[in-house]
């Protein structure tokens, strides 16, 4: 019996979506292409229809990712935006996984393919920082610092083990954020 039509994009939306989940939670080394296989519910033979490598899986599943929760900061105000960022939801991994934050660190590792796409997210993430209407040099200067409290903070916070000082920070990166100056 044949595939049907959309067989081949379902199965690779399933891959991008075990992979995003795996590695923004593991990071590139912590996870493996068996990993990623297994949460889809398939083979690892069905993989190589999809990617070449692991570092391609790797970097469309940023892109993924962040497509994902692109709908969340189009749809929130600057205030809801920055609070539902740096949420205690967002910091155990509950509801985001965004991967500016939580593989900052293991991107800088990676090859060019990869940190390109990293860097194309985080572009697209200032530029929701900054109103559109606004285009001048202080207000880009303002969406990056915004930009840079948020995802800073959000990393920072998710590797701390002491619970107070993880919600010190929060708290200092929504006050930062949140500011006029």
């Amino acid at each position: 019996m044949p595939w049907r039509d959309d067989h081949k994009p379902r199965t690779r939306q399933q891959i991008l979506d075990a992979a995003a989940t795996q590695f923004t939670r593991h990071g590139f080394e912590g996870t493996t292409i068996d990993d990623v296989m297994h949460q889809a519910g398939l083979t690892r033979g069905a993989f190589y229809a999809h990617f070449a490598s692991k570092g391609d899986l790797y970097a469309a599943a940023l892109r993924h990712a962040a497509r994902h929760n692109v709908t969340r900061l189009q749809n929130a105000g600057p205030q809801e935006r920055v609070l539902g960022y740096l949420s205690d939801a967002h910091r155990r991994g509950e509801n985001v996984n965004c991967p500016l934050a939580c593989l900052v660190s293991d991107v800088a590792q990676r090859d060019d393919q990869v940190r390109e796409a990293y860097t194309r997210l985080f572009d697209g993430f200032v530029a929701h920082c900054q109103p559109a209407e606004e285009e001048a040099p202080k207000n880009r200067q303002r969406a990056l610092q915004q930009a840079v409290t948020m995802i800073g903070g959000m990393a920072i916070a998710r590797t701390l083990t002491d619970e107070s000082l993880a919600q010190e920070v929060l708290t200092a990166c929504r006050t930062m954020a949140l500011s006029e100056d």
